[in-house]
């Protein structure tokens, strides 16, 4: 079995893992807008606000990555009982598979970051809290949430970001609680004293952290591959001696560009190369380390096998925009893919794929949408795929399943499956994502993706489109395709049979 086939395997397992985040629960706001002008009463530029967006961060996107990688979660932390802390609340309850242990302590202020961003670029970050430890009241509630929390996981995910929540007391007893029960232990750290995570399991700090952490200074140069020959040893030097003073079993260190290395007190270290293509926004990328983490040790896999997977899904949630999460199919593609734009890395879930369309729409990319059966693709296709394409900047194809082209074609139907009709259209240039659907129209997938231009052969009218009114509700454009003469896969089916 090939290193890949490992990991996917590893990936097959993470639904049944039960994960315990304990940590700094915020609150990431995005407001995202245009830039033409300075302003005039200052030297800087005016932002043109266009939309705003609200999603868990810190050790809520923890957990939120842990949702998407279908985890069983109990997210336990601090928050005030303002407007924050009530849009949390509601983010947590909307999470599949979360279970909140959350202590909501009056008078405290709600973490808050708030992001602007033009152009698919931060332009400024305001932060609002109390960075304070909670009231007496609110630590015994806290406590009593660590316990149950602990006692139903498999592992246990710390996340400090320094804002009260993980005081002394507070790491203590959830280390206590881990040890005694024989639990694997992963700690976003912070500060410089890391014998406050004694006993974990693993601590994963960037380059940052460890240089504080450790009193290096390490070098940011890197090869084709990553961290490489000083740079390697740097690293490894720094790591162990934060491992030795502290007490903790292994390190796991993000270097951004250069990838990561894993440092182990009983094994040589593991120097893994960054695998993102493209790079758009790095925020909540360490988050996603920890849960994938988490999640793989809960799953099963040795500590070296979990910091794989980790940096291959880093690679992906790093070329989306925002705070973002990556889904069980998308790191299939990643692992599978000889090309992260091959055909089978365009075929998503409905979930997965709303995903990848918000960050499009982050970047002002316009969404078409077509569908069909696409059975036996022809010259016809093609060409109103093409058409389709050229109407927008992103083009998603509806793809009806096999059963749901059974019933409107018959039990003939299809020559060839869904997911080999799939790869086909994936592999088309014009393509960008595929969906498949069982429904026998697009509908659902029309509401959902609420494209910006729908399109259809000039065999329909407008009025006959499915989905032409929903989209055109919202200022949407229905644009019909001109027909290739004589092209059709029934055509074609009834010329093989003679």
């Amino acid at each position: 079995m090939s290193a890949n086939a490992d990991l996917a395997a590893v990936v097959a397992r993470l639904a049944g893992t039960k994960v315990a985040v304990i940590g700094d629960v915020m609150l990431d706001r995005y407001v995202y807008g245009g830039v033409d002008r300075v302003s005039p009463e200052a030297p800087i530029p005016v932002m043109r606000v266009e939309r705003e967006q609200a999603m868990l961060g810190g050790a809520g996107n923890v957990a939120r990555n842990l949702s998407a990688l279908g985890a069983t979660t109990t997210l336990v932390g601090v928050i005030g009982d303002d407007i924050d802390g009530a849009a949390i609340v509601a983010a947590v309850e909307a999470l599949p598979r979360v279970s909140s242990g959350l202590v909501v302590e009056p008078g405290r202020v709600t973490t808050l970051k708030t992001r602007f961003v033009a152009g698919g670029q931060q332009l400024l970050r305001t932060d609002r809290e109390t960075g304070r430890a909670p009231s007496a009241e609110a630590a015994t509630d806290l406590m009593q949430a660590i316990e149950r929390a602990i006692e139903g996981a498999s592992v246990v995910v710390l996340s400090d970001y320094a804002k009260g929540v993980l005081g002394e007391t507070a790491l203590r007893r959830a280390m206590e609680l881990a040890r005694r029960q024989r639990k694997k232990v992963v700690v976003d750290p912070r500060g410089s004293d890391y014998a406050v995570y004694r006993g974990a399991s693993v601590v994963t700090p960037n380059r940052r952290e460890l240089e504080q952490a450790s009193g290096a200074t390490l070098p940011k140069g890197a090869g084709p591959n990553g961290v490489e020959g000083e740079n390697e040893r740097a690293v490894e030097q720094a790591a162990r001696r934060v491992l030795l003073e502290a007490g903790i079993e292994a390190m796991l260190v993000t270097l951004s560009e250069q990838g990561m290395t894993l440092v182990q007190q009983q094994a040589r270290p593991l120097h893994l190369a960054a695998q993102a293509r493209e790079v758009f926004d790095v925020s909540g990328a360490g988050d996603t380390v920890v849960a994938v983490l988490a999640a793989s040790l809960g799953a099963g896999a040795g500590l070296a096998e979990a910091a794989e997977l980790a940096n291959a899904v880093a690679g992906i949630v790093v070329g989306k925009v925002g705070t973002a999460v990556a889904y069980p199919d998308e790191i299939l593609h990643q692992l599978h893919a000889q090309d992260v734009m091959g055909g089978e890395a365009k075929v998503l879930s409905l979930e997965a794929a709303l995903d990848r369309i918000a960050g499009w729409r982050r970047k002002g990319q316009r969404i078409g949408f077509t569908n069909g059966c696409f059975d036996l693709l022809h010259p016809g296709h093609v060409s109103l795929l093409g058409q389709a394409r050229a109407a927008c900047d992103r083009l998603v194809v509806g793809l009806n399943s096999d059963a749901s082209v059974k019933r409107l074609k018959g039990p003939e139907r299809p020559v060839q499956g869904e997911a080999a009709r799939a790869l086909v259209l994936g592999s088309l240039q014009s393509v960008d994502l595929v969906v498949i659907f069982g429904e026998d129209t697009p509908l659902t997938l029309i509401e959902a993706i609420r494209p910006d231009i729908l399109v259809k052969g000039a065999d329909y009218t407008v009025e006959t489109v499915v989905g032409a009114d929903i989209v055109q509700s919202y200022g949407g454009k229905v644009v019909l395709a001109d027909l290739v003469p004589g092209q059709s896969t029934s055509a074609t089916i009834k010329r093989l049979a003679r």
